[in-house]
């Protein structure tokens, strides 16, 4: 938890106890700021720039999915993987 706070003090300025206390319309503006800085650190670590810190991108994910379900949104699920099956079952599946 503590890295949570941490991270979410360090890369957006919110404090956490007041992010899960916040009105639902601060909350939903304080989740696109905390989208943009997990969007950046996504893009340092691809770059394999020196400051990306896998710790703080944890982080940050856990800390959106929080606000994510105290909001009532379910978490976001890759959507390409969830469409497709795995090899495997799709050969067992299509073996007569």
């Amino acid at each position: 938890m503590a890295t949570r706070i941490a991270a979410l003090q360090l890369a957006c300025g919110v404090d956490l106890a007041h992010a899960l206390a916040a009105a639902p319309t601060v909350r939903l503006q304080l989740m696109g700021r905390i989208t943009r800085a997990l969007e950046r650190e996504r893009l340092r670590g691809m770059r394999r720039h020196w400051t990306y810190d896998l710790n703080r991108h944890i982080a940050l994910k856990q800390v959106l999915d929080m606000l994510r379900e105290a909001a009532g949104i379910p978490p976001k699920r890759n959507a390409a993987r969830a469409a497709k099956p795995n090899g495997a079952r799709r050969r067992r599946d299509s073996q007569p």
